[in-house]
């Protein structure tokens, strides 16, 4: 299980990587491997602002589709184009190609309030 030590997460498996004024967002390598083949990525509020745990979007697998939850409050300037054509991204690179938005955060430092990586693994091993 990879869970890079430069990232915050939520219990509900997104991270956040703060990068300058803008923090970047997808979803975990754990909930990558739950959710199984994604296929399609479906976020429709780039230029939105929205609060922390708001829907900003939905991902869909083979099996089941999935809500996903902005970490912070902020607003999306960016979704990851690459993904429309290549959604499988998130399944290869979960923190890498496969981030899902770029999101400028009302305040930078509600990224270090999200679970540490340790706290992260403690919640996924139950």
């Amino acid at each position: 299980m990879n869970i890079p030590q430069e990232l915050r997460y939520t219990k509900d498996h997104e991270w956040a990587r703060l990068d300058g004024d803008v923090v970047y967002v997808g979803i975990t390598d754990y909930a990558q491997g739950e959710l199984g083949e994604i296929v399609y990525v479906d976020v429709t509020t780039e230029g939105e602002s929205l609060s922390a745990e708001e829907v900003f979007g939905s991902i869909e697998a083979v099996k089941t589709v999935s809500d996903l939850l902005l970490p912070i409050e902020g607003e999306i300037l960016e979704v990851n184009s690459e993904l429309e054509d290549s959604p499988e991204l998130v399944n290869s690179d979960p923190y890498g190609k496969g981030w899902l938005v770029k999101v400028k955060p009302a305040n930078a430092e509600d990224v270090e309030g999200l679970l540490s990586p340790e706290d992260y693994k403690k919640l996924i091993a139950g």
